[in-house]
């Protein structure tokens, strides 16, 4: 009796890839990830065939992958329907051309930051400043710290046992900056130094089995220095467009930066608050660390996580192109966290860089 080869009608990975125009590596990642099974695998060599029928649906997430879709989203995709799956691409792309018009926002300003001459020898700047710090609707004691003075602004958002010690003392441990004779051309070494007195002063609060992020900005007359840590924020709002100048320092958004997860898939993730970097005794980590030229009509906006985790950034730009005042602007971000359920304690800090009176 004459048998059939197991792989006849069967296409090599080779043959495949060629075929869909998907590499056999991507093909063996996609085996891996369950998105896209070949038809046999050879249970001695290991080696995968694939079936001439799959090649449409190689040839999809092929597709997709050049639209730049992350596989989580499309592995959703590729068990739909043709309209559902049609309906899907669209509300992506919609999505993509929304956030590409977001960087070109970003690029502009970038280049006109870039190109503007700095103004250390221009006239001095100042601040205008509110700080406020609210336990929400849900927890039952505040670990946020809130903090403004004329030279620094700063969040700081605790967390494990002794998440208030934590955040009180890191901010408390740059206050000394409020004072100190700031060094012409060495600011952000000066940040980073006090950064290191701040990870001590928070052991010596704390323990090393907490933590908090840190968010801080520093005013030296004409431009502010940024300290960064964790995932508490800092935003610009110029001229009307509002820019996010920190990333998260978590695994959602290193996630959405390898393009494995879209911002919408980050929201309901469930590690969306596992950070990959804080400032703790048990792990030290290095943090961000920029200068930033000011201009008159700036404001800036410093919070914690219970603020940009459930008023979106459209909303955030709202509230803070219409309030009059940082008092104003400060109090209607804490309001609008609260009215979105408040699930966390919510700090904001806003500051406007306005010309000295005459």
């Amino acid at each position: 009796m004459h048998m059939e080869p197991p792989t006849k009608g069967l296409l090599t990975i080779g043959a495949f890839a060629k075929a869909c125009r998907l590499s056999p590596k991507a093909l063996r990642l996609y085996d891996e990830l369950d998105l896209l099974r070949p038809a046999r695998v050879d249970p001695d060599t290991g080696y995968r065939y694939y079936a001439p029928a799959q090649l449409e649906e190689a040839r999809l997430v092929a597709w997709l992958r050049r639209l730049g879709m992350p596989l989580t989203r499309i592995r959703g995709v590729r068990g739909l329907g043709p309209g559902d799956a049609a309906r899907e691409i669209r509300a992506y792309w919609a999505r993509v051309e929304a956030e590409t018009a977001e960087r070109r926002d970003l690029a502009e300003f970038l280049i006109n930051h870039l190109a503007t001459p700095s103004r250390k020898d221009t006239t001095m700047l100042e601040l205008r400043y509110c700080a406020h710090s609210d336990r929400g609707r849900v927890r039952p004691a505040n670990q946020d710290t809130a903090y403004a003075s004329t030279r620094l602004l700063a969040v700081a958002d605790g967390f494990g046992p002794a998440g208030l010690p934590a955040s009180s003392a890191a901010v408390a441990a740059l206050r000394f900056l409020d004072t100190a004779e700031l060094p012409a051309g060495n600011v952000l070494n000066l940040l980073e130094e006090a950064v290191r007195g701040a990870t001590e002063a928070v052991r010596d609060a704390a323990g090393d089995d907490t933590g908090t992020t840190l968010t801080a900005l520093l005013w030296t007359g004409s431009r502010l220095a940024l300290v960064h840590i964790g995932d508490s924020r800092a935003y610009l709002l110029r001229e009307g467009a509002l820019f996010r100048i920190t990333d998260d320092h978590t695994v959602v958004q290193s996630l959405i930066d390898e393009g494995r997860l879209t911002p919408e898939e980050a929201t309901t993730h469930p590690q969306r608050a596992l950070l990959l970097k804080s400032l703790s005794p048990a792990a030290p980590a290095t943090p961000d660390l920029r200068l930033q030229d000011a201009e008159p009509g700036d404001r800036y906006l410093l919070c914690s996580d219970g603020l940009s985790t459930v008023v979106p950034d459209a909303r955030i730009r709202d509230l803070l192109t219409t309030a009059p005042s940082p008092d104003t602007a400060v109090h209607a971000l804490i309001d609008a966290a609260n009215e979105a359920g408040g699930p966390d304690n919510v700090s904001c800090v806003v500051a406007d860089v306005v010309e000295p009176a005459v």
